[in-house]
């Protein structure tokens, strides 16, 4: 199998002057962007990066964020991306972690990489010539290197330094629970996974896609990775802005948006949505959490795509389900993507071979000898022996199929809701207080409660004036069955999410939001 540096120079030859990136008024065909990647590996030699050492990247969606990244795949350096906003503990810890060598970023995260001890004895790259630190301790660890300096480096590399069997890429888990997990990825699983969202997606040639899903996160790498085999164009967004995408879309003419769901809520909730030229986008997917039915519809009408994807993964393996028709089941995660095969266990089950029957809701697992599967967790035993049984990654994500056939997901282990001894899923009831007309977002939770061990509870986000008796009497009349009803509602300002949209739940048990007044 090709590695990635064969695959990106296999589509340079193809269509030289195809348009690759967007940043900006940076614009460049495939055959200008080879020469920058190439210009910035044989950079990254001539500063010492070899073959298996770690480049730690901390820095938004950019084009050189993602020149970096290819030429670390030419050079086989592993990219070690972070979140931009990440803490300094976050980036010591991950520093260190990886054993990291160097470290890339920008003016978003150069407070943070500053105060890193691990980041001060290492290699820095500053892409806006930010320096950090004083005079000399710059020098002892070697000093601040501009990313335009190793672009202009008289250091021609050489090129196609990997194989397929070569670590391509390690992401952190977002540690929610816990520390973070880093996630060793092959050139090999990389390549699979982005063939499989190239076909699950119907990419054609040509695609041009928003690439403002972060490229720490899998659905930015996919899109990157996919937008090179298909000669398509990828137009970077540093950081989200409603406004900003939708004239994105309309000037790029944008032909597939591959996005989680908040940010699809907040597009349509732009005052500048219906107003705007969105007729290229023939194509919508979604990941990383789930999609409320009534944002489905919503969507749907809006767009009237010709293929609306629902993509379930995760970074260690990155597609467990597709549905190629998210909008006629709304909920289904669909069946098992083409590297794929799942199953359902036993809540609690040691076994991949204890299943539980159709209809009944169980942990979701994933075979590991799936072309896009990764191998174990960097330097983590415990989490190993935790996830990786008998040949299956144990996800940690709750669901069931029914009787079609169809992958529905309800949640996380940990997320269950015990009440009264009756296992609650959160998002059923999200998915029932969603079709309210007047809640804008809703998130469910279990609280601790004396009599009952759990109550719960619905955070919602209002769209237009309602109350607790009417969402209780819009429950009632539904499909939700008594027990699971909320026994409380919360109305706040917002729902708190991850970066990249998934609700965090600890922080509603923990009372970190803001009620709406």
């Amino acid at each position: 199998m090709f590695d990635l540096g064969r695959s990106f120079l296999a589509s340079v030859e193809r269509s030289p002057n195809a348009p690759a990136i967007v940043d900006g008024n940076t614009r460049l065909s495939y055959v200008e962007w080879m020469l920058r990647i190439g210009s910035l590996a044989g950079g990254l030699r001539l500063l010492g990066l070899r073959h298996g050492d770690h480049l730690l990247v901390v820095m938004q969606n950019r084009w050189q964020m993602a020149t970096l990244h290819w030429a670390c795949q030419f050079l086989g350096v592993i990219v070690t991306p972070l979140n931009w906003r990440a803490k300094t503990d976050e980036i010591e810890y991950c520093a260190l972690d990886a054993d990291a060598c160097a470290v890339a970023y920008d003016a978003a995260s150069a407070a943070a990489v500053a105060e890193s001890a691990a980041c001060g004895q290492i290699q820095r790259i500053s892409v806006d010539d930010t320096t950090i630190g004083n005079k000399a301790t710059e020098e002892k660890a070697g000093g601040t290197i501009a990313f335009d300096d190793l672009l202009a480096a008289d250091a021609p590399a050489t090129l196609l330094s990997a194989s397929a069997d070569d670590c391509s890429i390690m992401l952190y888990t977002s540690g929610t629970t816990g520390k973070p997990k880093g996630v060793p990825r092959s050139h090999r699983a990389e390549r699979a996974a982005a063939i499989a969202h190239v076909a699950q997606n119907l990419y054609s040639n040509g695609e041009r896609t928003l690439g403002v899903m972060p490229l720490y996160h899998t659905m930015g790498v996919r899109s990157l990775l996919s937008m090179a085999l298909v000669n398509g164009c990828f137009t970077c967004m540093q950081r989200f802005d409603s406004g900003d995408a939708l004239r994105a879309i309309a000037r790029e003419r944008i032909t597939h948006l591959y996005l989680v769901p908040t940010l699809y809520h907040d597009l349509l909730a732009d005052p500048e949505f219906h107003k705007t030229d969105i007729g290229s986008v023939r194509r919508l997917g979604f990941a990383g959490a789930p999609m409320s039915e009534d944002l489905l519809k919503r969507l749907d009408g809006a767009f009237r795509p010709d293929i609306f994807v629902n993509h379930y993964g995760s970074s260690e393996i990155y597609t467990f389900t597709i549905d190629q028709a998210a909008t006629e089941k709304p909920g289904s995660a669909g069946r098992a993507g083409l590297n794929a095969r799942i199953r359902v266990v036993n809540l609690g089950a040691g076994k991949p071979d204890e299943l539980a029957a159709p209809t009944e809701e169980g942990e979701i697992i994933a075979d590991l000898t799936g072309d896009e599967a990764f191998q174990g967790y960097w330097k983590r035993a415990d989490a190993d022996k935790k996830a990786l049984r008998q040949g299956w990654y144990f996800t940690g994500d709750t669901g069931y199929f029914d009787n079609d056939g169809d992958l529905f997901v309800t949640g996380r282990v940990d997320d269950m809701i015990i009440s009264g001894g009756e296992n609650i899923s959160p998002v059923e009831i999200e998915s029932v207080l969603s079709l309210h007309p007047a809640v804008d977002e809703v998130a469910v939770a279990g609280l601790t409660d004396e009599r009952w061990g759990q109550r719960v509870v619905a955070f919602v986000k209002r769209r237009s004036s309602v109350d607790a008796a009417i969402l209780d009497g819009h429950c009632k009349t539904s499909s939700l069955v008594d027990f699971k009803r909320p026994r409380e509602y919360v109305f706040v300002r917002d729902i708190p999410k991850s970066p990249v949209g998934k609700i965090l739940r600890r922080k509603l048990i923990a009372g970190e939001y803001e009620r709406e007044i």
